[in-house]
């Protein structure tokens, strides 16, 4: 069909292609031919019941890649001779490059989602209120895990969304949470962060933030192997003896 305007012409046009995704695929074709075609690209608009919304796209896109090809020529005719011979192509490409937006996308998910974070304390002077205001920041912030004291060790282990660790670790380092030799409030200014990393499959997933003190070197390498952290532990906790 053609239709007339005032602005150029609108041809629709309706095409059958053989054999895609195994079945007839109609392809709806809309070209809008402004005043000064061919020496400006046409407007195209792609729909059919038989293809995604984002696959009429890519259709559509491939169309106008093809049409650049052909400016200053006609080329309406080309175009349509072109995807009755390349749509399966276009089909197939479509698929990979959104199985591969799906896969980026549940990495980022993964990556952005449960982190983890292992910090060490030098010392705690007001260790009541220290650890209160440890318990706190993690529960405000619902992040799970160990605050574990083991002879002159300190270590704080912690899982949660990865921006909350990051709001943790500022609060960490700019609150007030312990006192100096004079007993006046002070930020923490002797802490180190042991490893900041995501949570992976063979880690266990703590479903509670808890207190806990241990006796010996052994008990708390134990801690670490019930959360599948061995190499965590075997890593970073051991140094801190020498």
């Amino acid at each position: 069909l053609c239709f007339p305007e005032t602005h150029g012409i609108t041809f629709r046009i309706q095409i059958s292609v053989k054999e895609v995704l195994d079945t007839d695929v109609l392809l709806k074709l809309l070209f809008h031919l402004p005043v000064n075609y061919p020496s400006t690209l046409p407007d195209i608009s792609v729909n059919s019941d038989q293809l995604t919304r984002a696959q009429c796209m890519d259709v559509k896109d491939e169309l106008l890649e093809q049409a650049k090809k052909h400016l200053s020529e006609t080329m309406v005719y080309d175009l349509i001779l072109w995807i009755q011979q390349h749509l399966q192509y276009v089909i197939k490409q479509s698929a990979t490059v959104c199985n591969e937006k799906t896969a980026l996308s549940k990495r980022a998910s993964t990556e952005d989602g449960t982190w983890m974070l292992l910090l060490h304390l030098d010392h705690m002077r007001a260790k009541a209120k220290y650890t209160k205001t440890v318990e706190k920041w993690a529960s405000d912030l619902r992040l799970t895990g160990r605050l574990m004291f083991m002879g002159k060790i300190i270590l704080i282990l912690l899982q949660g969304d990865k921006n909350n660790i990051k709001e943790y670790l500022i609060l960490q380092k700019t609150s007030k949470v312990d006192v100096d030799s004079s007993g006046k409030k002070c930020k923490e200014k002797m802490i180190s962060v042991l490893c900041e990393t995501n949570v992976q499959s063979q880690h266990k997933r703590f479903q509670t933030f808890e207190v806990k003190e241990y006796s010996t070197l052994n008990e708390l390498q134990k801690e670490f192997e019930t959360a599948g952290l061995t190499t965590l532990f075997s890593e970073f906790v051991p140094p801190l003896l020498k």
